[in-house]
């Protein structure tokens, strides 16, 4: 009799511990799923500080992101500007060259960005621009549009995570030198555009579609031909978009910067980035499966590659401390075997989407050579 008492003990005590367990797993799965998949207005900070200028170059104090070599915007309350390489760096004080823009005042608080444009196409560029309402099955998506000489072949840009069409801007000049017309859309839950019905981001799984009426517009203004050009998830939407979309036969070529091509692999460097144990990954999967749908193996575009592939260009940074460059490496060393023609170019040192502005130079030579090569651009 004791001993049943104690086995009737060790099992209830075992089945209470293990609902305490499988609780808290799903309070932490619900918690990383809110930071996956819910759109928040992203706090403007102002972690860097401005020394004032000296010999016409912006004096900032040093720290991380001060010191990436490069080209960058910064950014302040009330102000912006775009800054070179570094031309000094000593005592606490890095010097960088005023490219366009006014310099900061000394004392004032800035953000370092990979965005070096901030506002729209004639403001920033100089360059003749629309805006354009792109019809979707949620609502018009507001988009930019920056006419070229060629008609025939447009550029659809897509923008990351809590990014705006500003990202691209950096890239423009280049595209649109080559005669591309270019179309800066918005997708579901952007600042502007119509939520999605649950109000979540669905990482690419139902975002495609926007990027789908895009092209479908593009081709009601003439377009015959298209090139995708995504970063970080906008990379993931532009590869759903080609696996699931009617009209994926109409993209002639594709461009993606530090694109997430296993979600996976980009979860798990996240929570290491957290200190949180990886084992967790397939917990915060499933609960953000369960909250809005999604099927996260089939964004593995290695093992689930989609059936139309593209010539693509595809960069990534060595550093990208948020999507990890070795998925684009797998990447680019299985598309021989899938029979994806993709071009892999690697930039050493660069973090997250900044690939441009560490190695401006490589980044669009290579994209130049793409172009002619894939689509027939000029050069």
């Amino acid at each position: 009799m004791a001993r049943r008492k104690i086995i009737r003990i060790t099992v209830t005590s075992l089945l209470v511990l293990l609902v305490l367990v499988t609780a808290a797993l799903g309070g932490v799965g619900w918690y990383y799923s809110g930071e996956l998949l819910e759109p928040e207005e992203v706090p403007q900070r102002y972690p860097e500080t401005s020394l004032g200028v000296d010999d016409k170059n912006v004096v900032l104090a040093e720290s991380k992101l001060t010191l990436q070599r490069g080209t960058f915007g910064i950014v302040w309350p009330g102000g912006a500007a775009k800054v070179g390489d570094i031309a000094a760096s000593k005592d606490g004080r890095v010097e960088r060259p005023l490219l366009e823009g006014t310099a900061p005042p000394e004392g004032t608080k800035v953000r370092i960005e990979t965005d070096v444009y901030e506002g729209n196409p004639k403001t920033t560029l100089g360059l003749v621009y629309s805006e354009v309402r792109v019809p979707s099955e949620l609502g018009e998506m507001p988009a930019w549009f920056v006419p070229a000489s060629n008609n025939d072949t447009w550029v659809i840009t897509v923008h990351g995570r809590g990014a705006s069409r500003e990202e691209a801007l950096r890239v423009v000049p280049q595209l649109h030198s080559a005669g591309l017309p270019v179309l800066l859309i918005t997708y579901r839950n952007d600042v502007g555009a119509p939520a999605s019905p649950d109000g979540l981001y669905h990482l690419g799984d139902t975002e495609w579609r926007d990027v789908e009426a895009a092209i479908k517009y593009a081709q009601t203004q003439g377009a015959r031909k298209l090139v995708l050009y995504g970063w970080s998830m906008g990379g993931a939407i532009v590869g759903q978009t080609l696996a699931r979309s009617s009209v994926a036969a109409a993209v002639n070529g594709v461009v993606l910067d530090s694109p997430v091509t296993n979600w996976t692999q980009t979860l798990n460097l996240q929570a290491e980035n957290r200190g949180v144990p990886t084992w967790l990954t397939p917990v915060a999967e499933l609960v953000s499966g369960w909250r809005a749908g999604i099927d996260f193996d089939r964004f593995d575009l290695v093992r689930n590659p989609p059936a139309l592939k593209p010539p693509t260009l595809l960069f990534h940074g060595s550093a990208d401390g948020t999507v990890p460059a070795q998925s684009s490496r797998d990447l680019a060393t299985a598309a021989n075997g899938l029979g994806w023609p993709l071009q892999y170019v690697e930039i050493p040192g660069a973090d997250h989407t900044s690939g441009w502005n560490v190695a401006t130079d490589t980044y669009r030579g290579a994209l130049g050579d793409f172009l002619t090569r894939s689509i027939g651009a000029k050069p």
